[in-house]
């Protein structure tokens, strides 16, 4: 278990605004070092959309006139046998992910001269993948009685694959599933739409056992933090500079989560032009110390919550222009520098 591995070190989300990817892995070189993580090109493609760049190989998948749909019109069923024997046999080759839907992991691949702790991959969740894939009707898939129960064993296979691909360069991996969604779990006007607890949590459990390294699962808003941190999740990512006090309302959940070994990723540097213009790495170390003091109070110490963190912005970087995202990655690296030379 990660817990004291990680020292309030930096690491990211995923997306970059860049299109170029030499570009986008030379910024990461740049500001990542120890805990690097392959980054997502949306503007580049639209194959690199969070949605569509884990969605080859389902069965009835359809990219069109820039749209990803599943055509459940057609006869699914080879497909679909095909996907649940590779599922049983734990081919993660058959699903690969190629390089049109992620040219970044394939240029992060490339390099030969990096030596990190740790290498960071990221896909996006069952619930939040279920809930925006539609069909040619435009009904979430997730409900589909026959596809439904597909997508977390196909994103188990690309996780697999995408792990594997990634110990090429680090024999320590951390994946951590994306899961936007999990923001409106348990709205009243959301409801209606979203699997049980008992299904969500059995959807998450079925990514993460495709994976052997770290296990991280991030969400960019309010949620059931308890939910969560019952899953086999090692590491919690989460909006800290939007939502600190939402995760503040659970103290002793998350205390007993880090008690057991797990860690917390604080996305503390925030991803908006504006609020990156006014911050600076003290006023975030200010604002980061603040989110972590509820958790002291139930037999954590400080400096055993900074050992076990890690630093992230609060979310991908995509909708940024490439300078304002570099200085957020300039501004978490400088954090994350301060916090490690205050608490040695």
């Amino acid at each position: 278990m990660p817990y004291a591995e990680f020292g309030c070190r930096a690491t990211a989300i995923g997306s970059l605004p860049h299109t170029d990817p030499a570009a986008a892995v030379a910024l990461v070189r740049r500001y990542l070092k120890d805990f690097p993580a392959w980054p997502q090109l949306p503007r580049r493609d639209f194959r690199e959309n969070m949605y569509v760049q884990y969605s080859e190989g389902f069965p009835g998948v359809t990219v069109r006139d820039g749209r990803m749909f599943i055509n459940t019109s057609r006869d699914l069923s080879q497909p679909l046998e095909r996907l649940y024997a590779a599922y049983l046999q734990n081919d993660a080759d058959s699903y690969p992910v190629t390089e049109g839907y992620a040219a970044g992991l394939y240029r992060f691949l490339a390099q030969t001269d990096i030596s990190p702790r740790a290498v960071k991959g990221q896909i996006t969740g069952p619930l939040t993948w279920g809930l925006t894939v539609t069909d040619q009707d435009r009904r979430a898939i997730l409900h589909n009685e026959v596809l439904g129960d597909a997508v977390a064993r196909l994103l188990r296979l690309k996780a697999a694959w995408q792990e594997k691909e990634l110990r090429r360069l680090c024999p320590q991996t951390m994946i951590f599933i994306d899961e936007p969604y999990m923001s409106a779990y348990g709205s009243s006007t959301a409801s209606g739409a979203f699997a049980s607890a008992e299904r969500v949590a059995g959807m998450l459990g079925e990514v993460f056992s495709g994976i052997r390294g770290w296990k991280g699962l991030h969400c960019c808003g309010n949620t059931d933090w308890p939910l969560l941190l019952q899953t086999g999740l090692d590491i919690l990512s989460f909006d800290t500079y939007n939502f600190a006090a939402s995760l503040a309302l659970y103290p002793a959940e998350v205390a007993g989560f880090l008690k057991r070994g797990g860690a917390v990723a604080w996305g503390i540097v925030p991803n908006e032009a504006a609020a990156l213009a006014r911050e600076t790495a003290a006023s975030l170390q200010d604002r980061l110390e603040a989110a972590m003091a509820p958790f002291t109070r139930h037999g954590i110490s400080f400096r055993d919550i900074i050992a076990g963190s890690l630093l992230t912005p609060c979310c991908g970087l995509a909708g940024l222009t490439e300078a304002a995202a570099e200085r957020a990655l300039e501004l978490l690296a400088e954090l994350s520098a301060r916090i490690r030379q205050h608490y040695g």
